[in-house]
Order: structure tokens, then C-alpha cells, then sequence
């Protein structure tokens, strides 16, 4: 079994938010699964068994906010007893043009700090990213400002395709591993 993680931040207030694309990604593979989440009580997540890529995968979107995403999710991990190579995470990236994405296989948080709260919670760098491009302008605050805004209408029109390649993404990282997903998504925006 697999760990297949949306970060973004629960609630109405935050749910057409830039920070949520990674949970718009797992609501793509739980519809295209036929998967429904539910709310586990041991867990601070909403979850779904799903068959994705070939693979048995525990779909979770963690219910704390983005900053604290890890502990939800390192514990799920540890009462399947899974290791940090069983999780792919989701997530927005405003360092990536609107649109693009880019799967690494291993790597540092980047100033996220959703990933700054998985590497830290799950004790390791060793899990994938598939990262969706949601664009920056402007420094610090403008940053926070930004991933916190809702998206204009002209980005959800050109996000809406997206969604579903990222989707793909994770599929072809199942079905075929993280090398091959790499070649054929890094970089892709959809036409």
C-alpha cells in the first residue's frame, strides 16, 4: 500500500484557495476511483481506499492546516508501517509557472511548509513530490497573500486541465514508477 497525500488547509474558508491544489488532485483520483473519503476516527485526515496505477493506495487529505500536514500523515504511515518511500505528496508550487509540473523523487522542502513539516514529522527527505505550478509575484507577505488567494477566473481556466494530468501523473508513477513519470510530466502543462 501506498500513502497518496493532497496538502492544502481544511475548510470552506480555504477550499478554491492556491494553497488546496493538491487536494483538488486527490479529489480528481478519488472520482476517477470511484472513492470516497471518510474521516477515520485515529486520524487528523480525510481519507479513501482507492485503486490507483495498479496499486491499493490510501488517498489523505490531512484536516490540520499546511504547516502541521506531516503529523497527520506520518501517523497513518506508522500504524500501516509504511516507510517514507510509500508516500507521494501533492502540492501547490509558486515557484513553477502556472500550470507546470514537476514529480522528484526525493528532495529538500524548498521553503514549503507543508514539505518543511512532512520531512521533519516523517524523519526523511525519501518521498516523492508531484508538484503543480500555481505561479508568485512579490516578496514574503506577497507570497502568503498569494497561495491564501483564491484563484482569478482566468487561472482556474487554465488550471482546470491541469488537475487532471497531475492526476495522470501520480497514475504513471503507480503503474510505472517515479523515473518514467518524470520523463513524460516534468515540465508538462496541459494544451
Amino acid at each position: 500500500m501506498k500513502l497518496i497525500v493532497g496538502l492544502g488547509n481544511p475548510g470552506r474558508k480555504y477550499a478554491q484557495t492556491r494553497h488546496n491544489v493538491g487536494f483538488a488532485v486527490l479529489d480528481e483520483l478519488a472520482r476517477r476511483a470511484g472513492a470516497v473519503f471518510r474521516k477515520p476516527l485515529f486520524a487528523k485526515a480525510s481519507t479513501a481506499k482507492a485503486l490507483v496505477g495498479g496499486q491499493d493506495v490510501l488517498l489523505v487529505k490531512p484536516e490540520t492546516f499546511m504547516n502541521l500536514s506531516g503529523a497527520a500523515v506520518a501517523a497513518l504511515a506508522r500504524k500501516r508501517g509504511l516507510p517514507p518511500q510509500d508516500v507521494v505528496v501533492v502540492l501547490d508550487d509558486a515557484e513553477l509557472a502556472m500550470g507546470r509540473l514537476r514529480i522528484r523523487a526525493r528532495g529538500s522542502a524548498g521553503g514549503h511548509n507543508g514539505l518543511k513539516s512532512m520531512v521533519q514529522c516523517l524523519g526523511s527527505e525519501e518521498f516523492i513530490r508531484v508538484r503543480v505550478g500555481i505561479g508568485r509575484s512579490g516578496g514574503a507577505r506577497a507570497l502568503t497573500d498569494h497561495v491564501l488567494g483564491s484563484f482569478t477566473a482566468a487561472e482556474r481556466a487554465a488550471l482546470a486541465p491541469v488537475i487532471p494530468l497531475a492526476a495522470e501523473a501520480v497514475e504513471g508513477i503507480l503503474a510505472a514508477g517515479v523515473e518514467q513519470a518524470m520523463n513524460r510530466y516534468n515540465g508538462e502543462r496541459s494544451a
